[in-house]
């Protein structure tokens, strides 16, 4: 699957990765999050979240591999822009029917330029063409800006959660607040 769309003027190409994709992936998720989400953490958090928890390269393989798990790159000129995790066998309020937004990340430099609007129809479309009845994520609490983005596309916050202890010990307190908002399809 690859579409090609205008974002702020520019083609953006959208396909689905595949296991060939996974150094890239590992590569692009460990830089979208260190433009974005170091303050986030006490020393050394950071490095155990991107190297051991989240993108570690044989977790992002493992992944790929998953039926369940899809990836979505979004591109332009070849440069990767940012990315999008999709759950496919997701449940939410104990309702199986769901797809989870696992991830959505763009370098800071693409943020506001419709890509992730793109990213986001592309997901509710996922959502569509699977018959799932609800699209979900869940966001930071401190992020502000993503909720609002969400709920112009249709979300509604549905509930909130706080990151595990001791798993995220390594986290500022005041960020481990997550919001749930979901969009009935």
């Amino acid at each position: 699957m690859r579409q090609k769309v205008i974002c702020n003027k520019t083609m953006v190409t959208i396909y689905k990765a595949s296991a060939a994709d996974a150094a890239l992936l590992t590569q692009l998720a460990r830089s979208i999050y260190q433009e974005h989400y170091l303050h986030l953490w006490h020393p050394g958090g950071a490095d155990w979240y991107m190297n051991e928890y989240a993108y570690a390269a044989h977790k992002i393989a493992a992944e790929l591999a998953d039926p369940a798990v899809e990836y979505f790159i979004a591109a332009a000129d070849d440069q990767p822009l940012g990315y999008l995790k999709l759950n496919t066998a997701a449940t939410l309020d104990e309702k199986p029917n769901a797809v989870e937004i696992e991830r959505i990340y763009l370098h800071k430099n693409t943020t506001g330029r419709g890509t992730g609007k793109q990213l986001m129809q592309l997901a509710l479309q996922r959502a569509k063409e699977l018959e799932k009845e609800i699209l979900f994520l869940k966001a930071m609490d401190s992020s502000l800006d993503a909720i609002v983005f969400y709920q112009k596309l249709g979300y509604t916050i549905c509930g909130s959660l706080q990151l595990p202890m001791p798993e995220f010990a390594l986290m500022k307190e005041e960020y481990r607040g997550m919001v749930v908002l979901k969009r009935n399809i």
